[in-house]
């Protein structure tokens, strides 16, 4: 009997050890992105590598416990009429499908990384511009705020403002398309962090990889940028993944802001006290509300980029006056 009792736990133990997450991936961007997936070498299969999201829908994503790897967004994607084979200007996977099937994205591309299950029984997670920037993206764990896990990503974009050096163009298409690292534009080990480059020592931030983070914080800028750009949670947590989050805008552009857990979100006006108060509760409140609300698109509460007057810093603890500019 003690002997089955036993096997009994260890199977609780084992089944508990191999429970999937989901990872909530929403498009709020003008136009139709393409996700795509890279598993890492030892990770198990996704039941998707790559699919299309059109603008304003979310697609669950059903994640293995112990999966590592990255995902990212595909822009301004087509079908060649002919030969059939499937291309994106930005992000893209080469494989010719929408599945990206074990191809990862050529730079430039934001990316979202994810080791789940990891040290110390822990999820880690970052938003990386190391190779390049495309598109704004928001990490939300639902276990923000009971759980003690933080949001990261990048809010703005950064298209517009990026230096000409780095701006990636496209034909018929006015602006940039997306912001190349340093490393893809120069190919200086200094820039790439390599040969006699290769330690957190000698590989420096530079001037470019400062523009990243100036205006992206919480993102990685370069490769040895792990100390404010690294974040963990409690193995098993689920994930929203947000493209283009609203609202976002363009850097440069001066504007006040509401603060969620440190993130900067830029264009709410601030509501009555009451109101704030009653916002202020609601964010108490475990995240679930983001399978019923657009996330963070707070209804009523958003104003013309032209009507900011007071805002309000707000977080799960406290709220105070503040305004700023990129």
């Amino acid at each position: 009997m003690a002997h089955r009792i036993v096997l009994f736990v260890i199977l609780l133990v084992s089944l508990s050890e191999v429970e999937p997450v989901s990872f909530k991936i929403t498009n709020r961007c003008r136009n139709t992105i393409w996700p795509g997936f890279l598993s890492g070498a030892t990770s198990p299969p996704l039941p998707t590598t790559g699919f299309r999201l059109s603008r304003g829908k979310s697609k669950s994503v059903t994640i293995p416990a112990s999966w590592s790897g990255r995902l990212w967004a595909r822009t301004l994607c087509s079908q060649d009429p002919s030969s059939g084979s499937f291309s994106c200007l930005t992000a893209d996977c080469g494989s010719g499908k929408v599945e990206c099937s074990g191809s990862g994205a050529k730079p430039p591309a934001t990316l979202a990384e994810f080791t789940l299950n990891g040290t110390g029984g822990l999820d880690f997670y970052d938003v990386s511009l190391v190779d390049g920037y495309n598109l704004p993206v928001l990490i939300l764990p639902k276990k923000i705020v009971l759980g003690g896990c933080g949001a990261t990503g990048c809010l703005v974009d950064l298209n517009g403002a990026c230096p000409r050096d780095l701006k990636l163009v496209a034909r018929g298409r006015r602006g940039g398309v997306a912001c190349r690292s340093a490393c893809e534009a120069f190919g200086d080990p200094r820039y790439c962090c390599s040969d006699a480059y290769a330690t957190p020592d000698t590989c420096q931030p530079s001037v470019y990889s400062l523009f990243f983070k100036h205006a992206c914080p919480r993102a990685y800028s370069y490769a040895y940028d792990d100390k404010t750009s690294t974040y963990t949670c409690a193995t098993g947590a689920d994930y929203v993944i947000i493209f283009c989050p609203p609202p976002y805008t363009s850097i440069g552009s001066s504007y006040n802001l509401w603060q969620l857990n440190g993130i900067k979100i830029p264009w709410i006006r601030s509501p009555e006290p009451k109101a704030a108060s009653a916002l202020l509760q609601t964010l108490s409140f475990p995240f679930e509300f983001l399978d019923t609300l657009d996330p963070l698109d707070l209804r009523g509460m958003l104003s013309d980029v032209r009507e900011r007057e007071s805002c309000i810093h707000i977080t799960v603890v406290k709220h105070e006056h503040l305004e700023g500019s990129l």
